[in-house]
């Protein structure tokens, strides 16, 4: 995990860990520990990330479309900056 709010979650976390203040008896634990502070976080910036990663790659111009059109439905993006660049094709 690196990058911004990542950092200061694992940052947190192994300073409870090694305090002793935080324990997690199974995998299944951390995980549900780690949707539950970041998938469940601002979606809005999680459609925002994705638009930014996003490439054609080998999808047709329909099916990329439809991609990019679902990714930017709730995005924090509105009119001109939602279009698609020549590069993202």
């Amino acid at each position: 995990m690196q990058g911004g709010l990542a950092d200061i979650w694992k940052k947190n976390v192994l300073e409870d860990l090694e305090a002793g203040s935080l324990e997690y008896k199974t995998v299944r634990e951390i995980l549900a520990d780690l949707k539950k502070k970041f998938r469940g976080g601002d979606d809005k910036m999680m459609k925002v990330a994705e638009l930014k990663r996003i490439e054609q790659r080998n999808r047709t111009m329909k099916e990329f479309i439809q991609k990019f059109r679902r990714v930017a439905r709730n995005s924090r993006y509105k009119e001109r900056s939602l279009v698609i660049s020549k590069q993202s094709c």
